[in-house]
């Protein structure tokens, strides 16, 4: 029986159980100590709580949707840039790409100014020349200027979470030890003891604006960085476009 017993229960097995059970009495001992916390506070740090409760839940969602766009805009834009280069020329762009793209709109903007000079594009051997070929440059920068602006949407709010809700928290803080020495003057009991819990409780609100600030401020300069890298490529495919028209009307 014991043998069976060792055979069954592995190594690898019970340290997985046991860590199971450590993680879960950590977890309801946080919990727990944080209601209790959480019923001792007052209305104003109830409320600072409220408020970047609030700030946090919108800054995770704008998160997320930022992530899956970036994710989006990588996959559709790689296909694109394939099928462009792909074609060797300037070809029209409902047959580079069946999904849009950042740079699907940038060419498909150049295209249309390009349609305007020449009138319908065909295979010729004598193509007619351009009026002016910083016309179509000038359209894919617009529409490159206008994408960037698209994904910027929604980066205000994570830099604004990121930069006051530290201080939000604060001040619940402030409130709080105010609050506690009050207590402790009305009482007339000038100890640690007497004191302790009361700043303790004003910490929290401290903890919840760090809590909602760090993250912010992490996915802020990340997104940050993907949109300058975004704006940059876009910039680079509108001249590689450009020497393309004029490869080809030139």
């Amino acid at each position: 029986m014991l043998g069976a017993c060792a055979t069954f229960l592995t190594p690898r097995k019970i340290l997985i159980f046991a860590e199971g059970r450590i993680i879960f009495l950590l977890t309801t001992i946080l919990a727990t100590d944080l209601s209790d916390i959480l019923t001792q506070t007052g209305w104003v740090a109830r409320g600072v709580l409220a408020i970047l409760l609030l700030f946090s839940l919108v800054s995770w969602a704008m998160i997320f949707q930022k992530w899956g766009m970036f994710g989006r805009i990588r996959r559709q834009s790689a296909h694109f840039l394939q099928n462009f280069r792909g074609a060797h020329g300037v070809a029209n762009p409902q047959a580079l790409a069946s999904s849009v793209s950042p740079f699907a709109n940038v060419y498909s903007a150049g295209y249309r100014e390009l349609q305007m000079q020449v009138g319908g594009i065909a295979p010729n051997p004598h193509p007619p020349k351009l009026k002016s070929l910083s016309a179509v440059t000038v359209s894919m920068q617009l529409q490159s200027a206008e994408e960037v602006r698209r994904v910027e949407k929604g980066m205000a709010w994570l830099a604004t979470t990121g930069s006051v809700t530290p201080f939000i928290g604060l001040f619940g803080t402030v409130w709080g030890i105010i609050d506690a020495f009050a207590g402790l003057g009305s009482a007339g009991a000038a100890s640690l003891r007497a004191v302790a819990p009361g700043i303790a409780e004003a910490l929290i609100t401290t903890a919840a604006g760090l809590a909602t600030a760090i993250p912010a401020v992490i996915f802020y300069n990340q997104f940050l960085q993907n949109i300058r890298d975004l704006a940059q490529r876009l910039d680079n495919f509108a001249m590689e476009v450009t020497a393309q028209v004029e490869k080809a009307f030139n």
